[in-house]
């Protein structure tokens, strides 16, 4: 099989005997390392492959001593606008960009924040660097925070980091390559120093702007794992809080607030999840009380990210220290720092 480059918007490439009977849509993706599988589909579909004609079939068969060309079109603007926003950046290179998102801030554009967000900031940071996800100019976002959660978020800037990196949220940590982390302080004493929270969850009938606990085998599963790091007593019982390190088995919407309520340790300052804690408040030392009551967010941060980049396969890792508003709230609970934790080697399945 040979490969040539003939222009920066196409590529040939020759089928030896080897490749011969293989899915067309398979045999260029993993020979073109730049284009994702996907995107290499909707090529096909549009017309953009030839090889002794034009191909239209995804599952079309190789054949051998036929040249294929590959036809890149120019990937088109992104339909969201640019707006230069202050952006802490951690990392970037022409492949990806890692931030540490500050409380406030919402991912994507969707209805109520159609600007503001993270992705129009982006759109104007990266420019010409985003060579086009899918075939447009726009950030590939591969997993999100919460509005009002801050912490370490990695930004996929061409396709074939953007498809890497989506298959290695998907597997959640358990093929060795992804491990993220969150601390959290909650409400309460828990009873026991570490534990794993397994409850299903789905979008609740009462109320769709929430996530429940699902009854039975219905919903998506869900596990979050937990570390107890310290525990700060209240002036009462009902003011006593706990700092946690939390790793999650799955990803879904809302995953941690809900668990962690669902045990009866909503985060604090969580307003959808934790409001009947307010009262608490006034159980917490005067110190705590005036930090907590001032938070005006959950107190809930992605502090650490590792992931496996998608062009060099080297471990990535990144740490943010608590910011400013949960260090104030640490400091008034008289929290020792926590540790860097090591990254985890692969979650292992439960049967």
């Amino acid at each position: 099989m040979q490969t040539k480059v003939k222009t920066s918007s196409e590529i040939e490439l020759t089928a030896g005997p080897e490749d011969a009977g293989q899915r067309i849509d398979r045999w260029l993706a993993e020979r073109i390392g730049e284009v994702s599988r996907a995107r290499l589909q909707a090529l096909i579909r549009d017309g953009h492959v030839s090889g002794g004609g034009t191909i239209r079939e995804a599952r079309a068969p190789v054949k051998p001593g036929v040249t294929y060309t590959v036809t890149l079109p120019p990937a088109t603007e992104a339909d969201v606008e640019g707006e230069s926003l202050p952006l802490k950046i951690v990392y970037e290179d022409d492949s990806l960009i890692v931030v540490d998102k500050p409380a406030g801030l919402v991912v994507h554009p969707a209805a109520g924040h159609a600007s503001g967000t993270l992705v129009n900031a982006l759109v104007a940071h990266c420019g010409e660097s985003l060579s086009g996800i899918g075939g447009v100019k726009r950030p590939g976002i591969v997993h999100r925070l919460d509005k009002d959660t801050s912490g370490l978020l990695v930004v996929a800037k061409t396709d074939a980091a953007h498809h890497s990196l989506a298959a290695q949220f998907k597997s959640h940590g358990l093929d060795g390559r992804l491990h993220r982390s969150y601390l959290a302080f909650v409400w309460g004493n828990l009873p026991r120093p570490k534990g794993t929270i397994d409850a299903r969850l789905w979008r609740s009938r009462a109320n769709r702007m929430k996530i429940a606990v699902a009854r039975g085998d219905l919903g998506r599963s869900a596990t979050t794992h937990y570390d107890v790091l310290q525990t700060f007593p209240g002036e009462r019982p009902a003011g006593d809080v706990s700092m946690l390190r939390l790793v999650l088995e799955t990803g879904r919407t809302h995953q941690i607030r809900v668990h962690l309520a669902h045990i009866g340790h909503p985060v604090l300052g969580d307003a959808v999840y934790g409001s009947g804690f307010k009262t608490r408040l006034a159980a917490l030392g005067a110190g705590a009380k005036d930090a907590a009551a001032a938070l005006g967010r959950q107190a809930l941060h992605a502090e650490q990210l590792q992931f496996e980049h998608p062009i060099t396969g080297k471990k990535m890792s990144f740490n943010s220290p608590l910011p400013p508003d949960l260090e104030r709230l640490a400091k008034a609970f008289g929290c020792t720092p926590p540790a860097k934790k090591p990254a985890k080697k692969m979650l292992k399945r439960r049967s």
